[in-house]
């Protein structure tokens, strides 16, 4: 039997693949984690996620592990799995941690990056001034996300990848409450931060790459800092209140 290489694609039988069924499930439940769909403090039924998702059982579990390990769910013996409060302190510790980790991953982007990962980093926010102006905030945080992955993949440093990014998924939750009360000029200015980043990285200016990302993770801070003083993020989830 021929073991396939690391680089080598598994074969795909048509209308079957089980790992990718699992990260859609956990895409599905982190996003509305993230959004506020599924409150903080709530209670997560399996089986009423299996049904809110139509996924299967293995699938839904598999996710929730991923969420727990993340620290956005709590798992308890005999008490379920809820999701996780939103802690301030927490997410001052990780904007700090991102702080010194994401723009070094930016600048390692830069000096590693294929054509490939540009394209990705360039795909991130295809449609997003138009969701900015519609105020679509499933869309815009979803593309962040998609965005912050592929600067994690591109800096081809795995053990980074596998710090940043949980760290970005807890931040994006209150990211969601400062978005409430940005206005349409600040949510498009946010893009344009996020493009100047993949415009270092095209020409491969590390240090450039670098002081952008460092430019974007200083303005997200503020714009929660701003949301939690004006108490936004003690309110109802922001996905509730963002289609008014």
């Amino acid at each position: 039997m021929r073991l396939m290489s690391r680089d080598e694609a598994p074969p795909v039988v048509p209308g079957w693949a089980p790992e990718l069924q699992k990260a859609k499930v956990y895409e599905q439940i982190l996003l509305d984690v993230i959004l506020g769909e599924l409150p903080p403090g709530s209670r997560l039924d399996e089986q009423d996620l299996v049904r809110r998702y139509g996924a299967g059982l293995a699938g839904v579990r598999d996710a929730l592990g991923r969420l727990a390990l993340e620290g956005l769910v709590v798992r308890k013996p005999r008490a379920g799995t809820t999701v996780a409060p939103l802690d301030l302190v927490e997410v001052r510790q990780a904007f700090e941690a991102r702080r010194l980790i994401e723009p070094h991953c930016a600048a390692l982007a830069a000096t590693h990056a294929t054509p490939d990962d540009i394209a990705a980093l360039r795909s991130a926010f295809e449609g997003g001034q138009a969701a900015a102006r519609a105020r679509d905030s499933r869309a815009l945080i979803g593309m962040d996300q998609q965005f912050h992955a592929a600067i994690a993949r591109a800096s081809r440093n795995p053990t980074l990848a596998q710090i940043v990014i949980p760290l970005q998924h807890k931040a994006a939750r209150f990211w969601v409450y400062s978005m409430v009360e940005d206005t349409e000029d600040e949510r498009l200015a946010e893009i344009e931060r996020h493009q100047e980043v993949v415009d270092c990285i095209t020409r491969h200016d590390a240090e450039a790459a670098h002081a952008a990302m460092l430019n974007i993770l200083g303005v997200f801070s503020e714009n929660v800092k701003r949301s939690v003083t004006g108490g936004s993020a003690s309110d109802a989830p922001a996905s509730k209140r963002y289609r008014g």
